[in-house]
């Protein structure tokens, strides 16, 4: 028996997606084990491992869905539930991520963030956090700096660009969009852009997905038809 490396991907250099790369990607959750308030949550959150946290976060896993870039990978958390809290009593990280989460809906589905139709406001209503696995958006993706000397920078989540911003129709029809780095200096000690490859590796067991959702065939020709209680996210009923 032979093993026939040819057709093996190439050795991962370690370089970073450059700061400020426009890209249409696509965001897989990764289960963490521990439930949302939802019925399609179950075992979907990831809980702080900081000694007395009650913090729980989204695992979110973005894959750049085509140009230069493609199949390039980074990871992101995203407090849904717990930590610091406003006048209210809402937790503020999962505000900020709330924002997140209906700009990349917004993005996904050509929808003006000030349309607040009912057709309109009938997407953005989720069943639960689940029913943003798959959805693919347009994002500007920066590096940040490691604060830790041990580990090297790392991709992050700039911003969801919208479809109101010139960036969104160009990524959408497959333009190089020039990239746009980060104004934000660095920290004196940080290490160096480029970082080992281990440090953007995918986990060694990737949890089970359910099947391909049809959100790929979303787009800004889809019919705008309202919903009083729609079955699964809009992507999914296209």
């Amino acid at each position: 028996m032979t093993f026939d490396m040819n057709d093996a991907e190439p050795q991962k250099t370690g370089e970073l997606i450059p700061d400020g790369t426009f890209a249409k990607v696509a965001m897989a959750i990764r289960k963490g084990g521990t439930d949302g308030q939802a019925e399609i949550d179950r075992g979907l959150l990831k809980a702080s491992n900081a000694p007395g946290s009650d913090v729980l976060m989204l695992d979110c896993e973005f894959t750049i869905a085509e140009g230069p870039h493609a199949r390039r990978k980074f990871w992101q958390m995203f407090t849904v539930q717990g930590g610091k809290v406003d006048e209210h009593g809402v937790s503020i990280g999962w505000k900020i991520s709330k924002s997140t989460f209906r700009a990349m809906i917004d993005s996904a589905l050509d929808l003006d963030p000030a349309d607040m139709s009912e057709a309109a406001k009938a997407k953005r209503i989720l069943r639960g956090l689940a029913d943003l696995n798959g959805i693919t958006f347009v994002a500007k993706i920066k590096i940040e700096p490691s604060e830790d000397p041990r580990y090297g920078d790392s991709n992050k989540l700039d911003r969801v660009v919208l479809p109101s911003e010139p960036e969104w129709r160009k990524v959408m029809d497959g333009e190089a969009v020039p990239a746009s780095p980060s104004t934000r200096a660095r920290p004196k000690s940080a290490a160096p852009a480029a970082q080992p490859a281990w440090n953007q590796a995918a986990p060694a067991q990737p949890p089970a997905q359910a099947a391909a959702p049809a959100w790929a065939n979303a787009g800004a020709s889809a019919p705008q038809q309202p919903a009083a209680k729609p079955a699964g996210p809009a992507w999914l009923n296209s």
